[in-house]
């Protein structure tokens, strides 16, 4: 695939997607390019209510993209202990947490100048 704006954006979608499938909480797109000094186009953040349910978010965002796009995470991270999941696609990097652990590191309130768009809970 290539890393173009709409490469990026389609990306966040299925992200966004597969996240909503497992009834991911608070889902927020961050858009960072305009942000000077941003580390990717996008972060995408949300969480669950137990290890294993930001495990089961993790694994269906990553099987959407897969299924859509064949493309794998550049890196995954945290899986072992499921508080807070990173999947790093390059120009989009998905955040998972546990509600606690998403209020201790506050990445909106990090990246408060990013353009952030809140998407509806599913359940």
């Amino acid at each position: 695939m290539t890393h173009t704006v709409e490469a990026a954006e389609r990306l966040a979608h299925l992200l966004i997607e597969g996240l909503q499938e497992k009834k991911a909480k608070h889902v927020v797109r961050m858009d960072l390019r305009k942000v000077s000094d941003a580390v990717t186009d996008f972060f995408i953040v949300c969480h669950g209510d137990s290890t294993t349910q930001v495990r089961a978010l993790a694994d269906s965002a990553e099987d959407m993209v897969r299924e859509a796009t064949g493309e794998r995470p550049w890196h995954r991270e945290g899986m072992l202990n499921s508080q807070w999941v990173v999947l790093d696609y390059g120009n989009v990097v998905a955040h998972i947490f546990l509600p606690d652990r998403r209020e201790f590191y506050a990445l909106e309130d990090l990246w408060n100048d990013a353009e952030v768009t809140e998407f509806e809970d599913i359940y």
